[in-house]
């Protein structure tokens, strides 16, 4: 249960205390990082955390937090305490009845989750408990559920006659017709035989756990395979049939391929702006199946097949209506499977060569949470996860210091070394929350790239405006030096080659604690975001960036 305390919510932490058998309370330094945590925690594991929060600005703090989570299709149980119900308008302490003119708390977070409930009387908790989990995990579209609990409903005592609701087993979504599985593979079929296919696999993968069934079709297909920016986990990177990442942080391979594709596969994705920039006019030309229960932002097309079911049974159906097709040696496409050589340890680091510096050290089966901004577009552009680790990224508000949090609820989760790639920006966000590593001893590496700006806001005042001014960029910090005086023990340092930095990940990844590496870098680097880069060509401004850091 991850959270922050507080008048209105002690009570669910001395229940917690007392409880034989219970969930572990994590205490975060704020409630958007107890909501990031969470979704970290899912998206490392695929279980279902708990978060909680006080009333008030606690309550408040929460909203971004729950926004990530329902545009990213995150299960959570949010319970969120209130003023005692018979305060309610009477203008108690931080109240958001929705009465008197007071703010009302369940019509807002109505809008944000996927369910809210205020439970007013509380024998009410045996059933609104079951349907908020039951919501939370609806697999049409699951998110954050709310529950809204008084003060003096989380003391009531429950009478012996209120028995628990059985909870409800989420119902799951009905199978694609098998015209429509018969027309899909017929597409495929016929698409194989000439230019190929390619596959654009999303997170939807991820969150079905489709990544077995995605592997196979893909080779009954000879598919090449690209990935949504926020799914870069969910095909093995060192497949030849890999071509990288889709849209405003992708790769050339992908555009150059769906030139050649007589036919697309999308595989639990709906192709928003960031995974779909540079991509729909390549679509328009060639026929799509679809693997989503959600419908695709495509423009309306004769080719487009949908198959809405459950992405993994759809994928394996698939499979199977492609007539004993068997699985192919590879079509010898994509990138290459093996890393470019680090430069020599002498070499001063620059974004590109720092993440994939990273990237290099990575052990095995680590997660990476990759932030906002210069950091986060480096990070999904250049770094693989190794087999069987996760990777995570906010695109669904891109809230900067997002993976502070996340991170820490992938180490909770999975027990593995866990790498957090953030800006300077993001560390001053929400960066405090290392304190929460430290105080549970996780194994997460915090790397800080340290431009000391808001560099890809400074990089938009260059490219789109005059460029004789900027607000984003600030005065040194030494954020190093500072965390190793702040938490003493804590393995904190600054480097400023690929030497320093590579025996600064070797010594973290040795041990089972967490540390902090900063980079110091020049915030005139231009990182590999497609915009920048054409906005750039067309104009003549901006700093050239070193050789294949750049999406065409």
């Amino acid at each position: 249960m991850f959270g922050v305390g507080g008048a209105n919510i002690e009570d669910l932490y001395d229940a917690l205390h007392h409880a034989q058998v219970g969930p572990l309370g994590v205490v975060a330094k704020h409630e958007y990082s107890a909501a990031t945590m969470a979704d970290g925690y899912h998206r490392a594991s695929q279980r279902v955390p708990v978060i909680a929060s006080t009333s008030g600005a606690g309550a408040m703090n929460l909203v971004p937090g729950i926004a990530e989570l329902r545009a990213s299709y995150v299960p959570a149980l949010v319970l969120i305490g209130q003023p005692p119900a018979r305060l309610d308008g009477h203008g108690s302490f931080q109240e958001t009845s929705g009465l008197a003119g007071s703010i009302d708390a369940t019509r807002m977070f109505t809008e944000l989750a996927v369910h809210c409930v205020r439970v007013r009387e509380p024998e009410r908790i045996v059933h609104e408990l079951p349907r908020a989990l039951a919501a939370a995990t609806d697999p049409a579209a699951p998110g954050p559920a709310v529950l809204l609990l008084p003060k003096d409903v989380q003391q009531a005592v429950l009478s012996s006659g209120a028995s628990p609701s059985v909870a409800r087993e989420p119902v799951g979504l009905p199978l694609s017709e098998t015209a429509d599985r018969a027309r899909a593979a017929g597409l495929l079929r016929a698409a194989r035989g000439k230019g190929g296919v390619v596959v654009i696999a999303g997170e939807a993968v991820a969150r079905s756990d489709a990544r077995p069934q995605l592997a196979r079709l893909v080779r009954a297909l000879d598919a090449r395979v690209a990935v949504a920016p926020d799914a870069k986990d969910v095909f093995d990177p060192r497949d030849p049939r890999h071509l990288g990442v889709t849209g405003v942080m992708g790769m050339d391979e992908v555009e150059e391929e769906l030139e050649r594709a007589s036919a697309v596969l999308l595989a639990g994705t709906r192709l928003p702006q960031m995974a779909g920039v540079g991509l729909h006019e390549h679509l328009k030309g060639v026929p799509v199946v679809c693997v989503d229960p959600r419908e695709p932002f495509l423009d309306t097309r004769e080719e487009l097949v949908r198959l809405t079911g459950p992405v993994a049974a759809e994928l394996d159906l698939l499979r199977r209506a492609l007539s004993g097709a068997e699985p192919g040696p590879g079509p010898g496409l994509g990138r290459a499977a093996t890393a470019d050589p680090l430069p020599s340890a002498s070499t001063p680091l620059d974004m590109r060569t720092s993440v994939l510096t990273v990237a290099a050290a990575l052990p095995e089966g680590a997660n990476v949470a990759a932030d906002a901004g210069n950091a986060g577009a480096s990070a999904i552009h250049h770094v693989d996860v190794p087999v069987d680790g996760r990777f995570i990224a906010a695109l669904g508000m891109g809230g900067m210091g997002h993976s502070f949090g996340a991170g820490i609820g992938a180490a909770f989760a999975t027990g593995r070394r866990t790498c957090v790639i953030a800006g300077d920006g993001a560390f001053f966000m929400h960066g405090m929350e290392l304190h929460t590593a430290v105080e549970h001893g996780l194994p997460v590496t915090f790397v800080v790239l340290n431009n000391n700006a808001h560099a890809m806001c400074a990089t938009r005042e260059q490219l789109f405006f005059s460029g004789d001014y900027t607000f984003n960029v600030f005065r040194p910090a030494r954020i190093g030096d500072g965390v190793a005086a702040m938490f003493p023990g804590l393995a904190a340092t600054t480097v400023r080659t690929v030497g320093e930095l590579t025996a600064a990940l070797d010594r973290a990844h040795a041990t089972t604690s967490p540390a902090l590496i900063c980079v110091d870098l020049d915030p005139t680097e231009m990182p590999p975001f497609r915009p920048f880069h054409q906005q750039a060509l067309a104009t003549g401004r901006g700093r050239p960036v070193s050789e294949g850091a750049v999406p065409g």
